[in-house]
């Protein structure tokens, strides 16, 4: 385990890095909390993530021999980024593992810090055994996204900015990966006379911290299927988990519709970009509100998403939130059908955003046409409104 001194010697390293992230109060979630609400921004770090902090810490404690030899680190895309700028700035050869499939922004800025990156297979651990393979095959040095004393004390740094940027802070909550992050945090939140809860949070698909504290040991999970890459990971780090055992309380899960929804309101609320890992402590919020003390700090952790990405998370978390909806209608094969329609949805004020007129199909008679639209609406309760309405009318509809 990391211990203060560790965390302060990591952020004298860190001193000419990294910036320190603004930590911006949030009016949305304070209302929904019932108390002041702070987003810690790690979003807006330098490759646009908290990983650099602990990349730094970790290489610049190599030796001149273990530099010369070259690192090799594996990652869906944050922690490559953090590896191949260290890299750059201490002069070091880096190589990095990614799984196939990486988002493309994160591979190119990857490669614009200089690493050579290599893909394998399909998930993060995937990744880890090439990259331990390719270290005894040629002597680099591995860096680890999670598991060593010195990426959790780089890590640590962002709780210390966190104590000093909100010194009344009761809750921090965390996004959740290997851990590393989340107990750096956690040990650096350990001050006399403040309690301060440190909650993590994982992708429901990816979460292997909840069965791993119940088990005392980390465990691996048998598959992960989650849109927030940069925190699925299969099994935890045995240098953070400790820390976590002893520090954590509380590890919640957020599903898929949660994190997409928390994209689109940090976007829309916040003006901030984030992946949806970085969104997961929001989605954590958003889900159960009250069960957080404040003042809270919620950490957004990446903002790393590719456009296309995120193009599609907007409108899962559109209709997660009841505000978009795609559907098919059959209507009768009769002059004025479509008009007629339209004409109700628009009195019912939904914003049509696409239609497809299909008219000829085996599953449709000759004397029908079916309609696929796409709509933009209000809420769950607009939603319900217009699904409704064509069931009264006659409509019969599918949803996409």
């Amino acid at each position: 385990m990391i211990e203060a001194r560790d965390v302060v010697r990591a952020a004298e390293l860190l001193h000419d890095v990294v910036a320190p992230t603004p930590l911006e109060y949030s009016r949305w979630l304070s209302e929904l909390v019932g108390g002041d609400v702070f987003l810690k921004c790690e979003n807006l770090q330098r490759t646009g993530s908290f990983k650099l902090r602990g990349a730094y810490v970790r290489m610049a404690r190599l030796s001149k021999a273990e530099r010369s030899r070259g690192v090799v680190a594996a990652s869906a895309g944050n922690h490559a980024q953090g590896v191949a700028l260290a890299a750059q700035l201490l002069g070091i050869k880096s190589t990095v593992f990614m799984p196939n499939g990486a988002p493309i922004p994160k591979e190119k800025a990857t490669r614009a810090y200089g690493a050579e990156i290599r893909f394998v297979g399909t998930s993060i651990d995937d990744c880890l055994k090439a990259a331990r393979a390719y270290a005894e095959e040629t002597g680099a040095v591995l860096i680890h996204p999670f598991d060593h004393p010195d990426i959790v004390a780089g890590q640590a740094t962002t709780g210390l900015e966190i104590v000093e940027q909100c010194p009344q802070v009761r809750t921090v909550v965390v996004p959740t990966g290997g851990g590393g992050l989340l107990a750096g945090i956690a040990t650096a939140m350990q001050r006399d006379g403040m309690p301060i809860e440190v909650v993590g949070v994982q992708a429901a698909g990816a979460a292997a911290f909840p069965a791993s504290l119940a088990a005392g040991e980390p465990v691996q999970l048998d598959r992960m299927t989650t849109m927030a890459d940069g925190i699925a990971v299969g099994l935890p780090g045995k240098v953070p988990f400790e820390t976590i055992q002893q520090y954590v309380g509380d590890v919640r899960t957020v599903g898929e519709d949660s994190l997409s929804k928390a994209v689109l309101l940090v976007l829309e609320r916040a003006k901030l970009v984030v992946e949806p890992a970085g969104a997961a402590a929001v989605a954590a919020v958003l889900d159960e509100p009250k069960r957080f003390k404040p003042p809270v700090v919620v950490v957004l952790s990446g903002g790393n998403i590719d456009p296309l990405l995120l193009m599609r998370v907007i409108r899962h978390g559109m209709a997660a939130a009841g505000r978009y909806l795609s559907l098919r209608v059959r209507i009768p094969d009769t002059p004025g059908g479509l008009a007629t329609l339209l004409t109700e949805l628009a009195a019912l004020d939904a914003n049509l955003i696409e239609v497809v007129h299909e008219r000829i199909s085996e599953t449709l008679s000759l004397e029908e046409v079916e309609v696929a639209l796409q709509l933009e609406l209000r809420g769950e309760e607009h939603r319900q409104r217009i699904l409704t309405d064509l069931t009264t009318n006659g409509y019969s509809y599918t949803l996409n």
